[in-house]
């Protein structure tokens, strides 16, 4: 499906149908209520158990969606409920857009809008397509990713590229500080989008998809440390898994969930003469953990059903020493 271009001024009455559901989304659907675009219905995943107490909560974009007086609609699926799209189709939208949704959206919703369906992607496209694109991008050690709009087509993230804007990625910068920032950008990059269709500049880009890769759910079996891999990998691993599900070793039988790392200096603690997963030094700020090639340096643990502490903090009443191993 090809976007059509539109000569309008921004702010117009431009019908929009938003579609979103994680934290991610919401400052998107913040962006174009507050430059006053016709946000007619927000579409939303179901109400799902949370937390310990498995309590029924909405997804952000449907408390946000309803504190702006929004309709909002919770389809279980769209691909097999009809009255759902004729619900859309009513509604009459010019463009749809889609951010962390959750679902692949049929033909017969895309055929709706009449400037196609936008959506707003957590990678430089055609790398990273999937549910997980900013964990996979800090796990694989990248040094930049950003936010990629691109026109929606019936495959997994597989259409036209319209703007992307990128961002550097640091040592220390944790899957959850990069969703904070990129869900920032990936409003901004939203409006530049919208407001290019509005002007009629907007040219579509095919994606190369010879180059894409793909960055499928997470789950919590992939945090556990494998400490015979390099350090560098384990120490993405673990800011990749911050702050869901968490990377996680056990100690004494123990299973410890490790929420900050850094690469161990081999000038402080030599990792060459320990097994992989052995500690190798301790101090009032850190333990080191031998690798299977140079070592990590934990800075902040938990565990099992403990708070959140320094390797130090948890020695105070816990036997912890050199030698010690993690499994």
């Amino acid at each position: 499906m090809s976007i059509s271009m539109m000569n309008r001024n921004r702010n117009s009455d431009m019908r929009i149908i938003f579609m979103g559901t994680p934290d991610f989304a919401v400052p998107s659907l913040k962006a174009l209520i507050d430059n006053k675009y016709d946000v007619v219905c927000a579409v939303t995943q179901k109400d799902r158990p949370k937390g310990r107490g498995y309590r029924v909560v909405p997804p952000p974009v449907k408390e946000y969606a309803m504190s702006r007086g929004i309709i909002v609609l919770q389809p279980e699926r769209l691909s097999k409920e009809p009255k759902t799209i004729e619900r859309i189709r009513e509604l009459n939208p010019d463009l749809i857009v889609t951010c962390a949704f959750g679902q692949i959206l049929p033909d017969s919703l895309l055929a709706i809008p009449k400037h196609g369906t936008i959506n707003v992607h957590g990678s430089l496209l055609p790398k990273y397509r999937g549910a997980a694109p900013i964990q996979w991008a800090i796990i694989h050690g990248e040094t930049r990713t950003g936010i990629t709009t691109m026109l929606t087509d019936s495959g997994l993230d597989t259409g036209d590229i319209l703007l992307t804007s990128e961002i550097d990625i640091t040592d220390d910068m944790t899957a959850g500080k990069l969703h904070d920032k990129m869900s920032i950008l990936g409003a901004e990059t939203l409006i530049r989008t919208i407001r290019e269709l509005e002007e009629g500049t907007l040219k579509p880009v095919p994606q190369d998809h010879s180059q894409a890769t793909l960055a499928p759910r997470i789950t919590r079996d992939m945090g556990r440390i494998n400490w015979s891999a390099d350090a560098r990998d384990i120490h993405n691993l673990i800011r990749g898994m911050v702050p869901w599900p968490g990377a996680f070793t056990f100690l004494d039988g123990k299973r410890v969930r490790i929420w900050r790392s850094a690469i161990g200096d081999s000038t402080v603690y030599d990792a060459n003469q320990a097994p992989a997963g052995t500690i190798i030094g301790l101090d009032r700020k850190s333990m080191w953990v031998s690798a299977g090639n140079g070592s990590v340096e934990i800075l902040e643990i938990q565990v099992e059903s403990g708070k959140r502490m320094t390797p130090y903090q948890y020695g105070l009443g816990h036997e912890l020493k050199i030698g010690m191993k993690l499994e």
